[in-house]
């Protein structure tokens, strides 16, 4: 099988693009900048934009399957740039697919198409898409979804996975911001209802797409009950968020969270945090946002049993299990070489 990884610099598209390359596939990744370390696994790098389509057609010129993974996210930034990579982007993709003949698109997209500003507990696939969104991330992750899933014909198949908070060894996003802000002593507990919400260890991410994508490419029934459908994937048990939180520090050898924060408060600060970032015209999400305090004080959990189902997609890592592995991979990284404090960015991935 040839494979084409968008986002092949970020976390979850390296990861998947090395997955394809272990088990024997022929693997490109197209991603905006060169990454030497893709090239030394033997995966065949393209570089350019999603919002080029002309870029993105030659990525993908003569692949059977297409992993999108690549996005613009943050909590912050101006609706046109989102709009561009993952609205516009995305249909750059699907064009490159169609006209080049491909057969399948597995398409990475997020639980927050559907949970805009409510709580969600336990919902699965028939929930609606939010009316109101938290940003322009969610705005245009869902368009770009409806895009995705519309596209979807016999000789064309698709289907996009839903992961919440991906987490794990090799992060370049979450973690290293929660790492930094800690550092600084900028953490805040928002006090209150606990909070519950998915997550998803790398490794399970990865086994999701590759389930995905076997199962649109193997054709037959298998293929026509995911052709044109979303699908929730996640640990399958909801954590809390602050314990996971405070065992991301665990793991990285960090005292946890102790300073508080009423909700309303938060919000407040949040509020002049966007309005200062905006009127400064600083590149990058603000300091702090409404959004992030909204995700970290309202449960968002989902039904992951149609994935299981259709897709064949089980669970593996569970939260206990991936702090330990966390753990030896900072310990690791401190033998290695001092701990860079969250310092990168990840230019690829959500």
């Amino acid at each position: 099988m040839k494979a084409l990884v968008t986002g092949a610099g970020g976390f979850l598209g390296g990861a998947i693009a090395r997955a394809l390359k272990d088990r024997g596939d022929e693997v490109r990744g197209f991603s905006r900048a060169e990454h030497p370390e893709l090239a030394a696994y033997g995966i065949e790098q393209y570089q350019g934009d999603l919002v080029d389509p002309d870029a993105v057609a030659e990525a993908a010129n003569g692949v059977h399957i297409v992993f999108h993974t690549a996005a613009k996210v943050g909590a912050g930034g101006r609706y046109a740039d989102f709009h561009a990579t993952n609205i516009a982007g995305t249909a750059n993709v699907i064009r490159a697919c169609r006209e080049g003949g491909m057969l399948a698109l597995v398409h990475t997209s997020t639980p927050s198409v559907v949970t805009g500003r409510k709580a969600l507990e336990n919902a699965d696939e028939s929930a609606s898409y939010a009316t109101r969104h938290n940003g322009h991330y969610s705005h245009t992750k869902a368009e770009a979804e409806r895009l995705v899933l519309s596209s979807a014909t016999d000789e064309f198949k698709t289907v996009a996975l839903r992961p919440p908070i991906i987490w794990g060894p090799g992060d370049t996003s979450l973690l290293p911001r929660i790492i930094q802000r800690a550092q600084n002593g900028s953490l805040r507990r928002i006090r209150g209802r606990p909070a519950f919400a998915d997550i998803t260890f790398i490794n399970d991410a990865v086994r999701a797409h590759l389930n995905a994508g076997d199962r649109l490419l193997a054709g037959g029934r298998g293929a026509l009950r995911i052709n044109g459908r979303p699908y929730f994937v996640s640990a399958g048990t909801p954590v809390e968020i602050w314990d996971f939180l405070n065992g991301l520090l665990e793991a990285a050898g960090l005292p946890p969270i102790q300073k508080t924060v009423g909700l309303r408060t938060a919000l407040v600060a949040a509020w002049f945090s966007e309005k200062i970032h905006t009127l400064m015209r600083r590149q990058g999400d603000p300091r702090m946002s409404r959004w992030i305090v909204r995700q970290l004080a309202t449960s968002r959990w989902f039904d992951i049993s149609a994935a299981k189902q259709d897709i064949g997609y089980e669970p593996l890592v569970s939260m206990e299990d991936g702090m330990r592995r966390l753990k030896a991979w900072f310990e690791e990284q401190d033998r290695a070489e001092p701990k860079d404090s969250g310092k990168r960015e990840d230019p690829d991935q959500v």
